[in-house]
């Protein structure tokens, strides 16, 4: 690791700490040459692999986006949002594996948005299954007032 400041390239590790909920490492480091500190934070990369092969890194930002379409003009706030991203990603890392398919995340995304809000679960859950007609919305809306949950 290179220090931000004189651009040493020796530097040593001088604390380490679990964060963000047990997924980063935080590290204060020093360095030997200019005698400075700074911290530096690891993640493992969970990696999405679109249907068209290409392979990007996961973003809750990205997820964040999508599901804030789908809330347009309904009463959701951003922590919300960021709450649910939060779920989709630990739910995504739970899996185990360091890649996972796009439908995996869409199908992640369901189950929190719907306790989240059902018109924008409706919403969502239209473009991501590729609802055809009517029929398919209502076969959803009977779902979900019968409680019971295709994601």
């Amino acid at each position: 690791m290179h220090c931000p400041f004189c651009k040493n390239e020796d530097t040593r590790v001088v604390d380490s700490r679990v964060a963000d909920e047990g997924q980063a490492i935080r590290r204060r480091r020093a360095c030997s040459e200019c005698g400075r500190r700074f911290t530096t934070v690891e993640t493992a990369v969970l990696s999405v692999v679109k249907r068209t092969g290409v392979t990007e890194p996961f973003s809750r930002e990205k997820v964040m986006r999508g599901v804030r379409r789908a809330c347009q003009g309904r009463a959701v706030d951003d922590d919300k949002l960021q709450h649910l991203a939060q779920q989709v990603e630990e739910a995504v890392r739970a899996s185990g594996s360091a890649e996972v398919p796009a439908n995996e995340v869409g199908l992640a995304i369901l189950g929190p948005l719907r306790d989240l809000d059902e018109v924008a679960y409706l919403r969502f859950a239209s473009v991501y299954r590729s609802f055809d007609s009517v029929d398919d919305f209502q076969k959803e809306i009977d779902d979900l007032r019968s409680g019971k949950s295709e994601s």
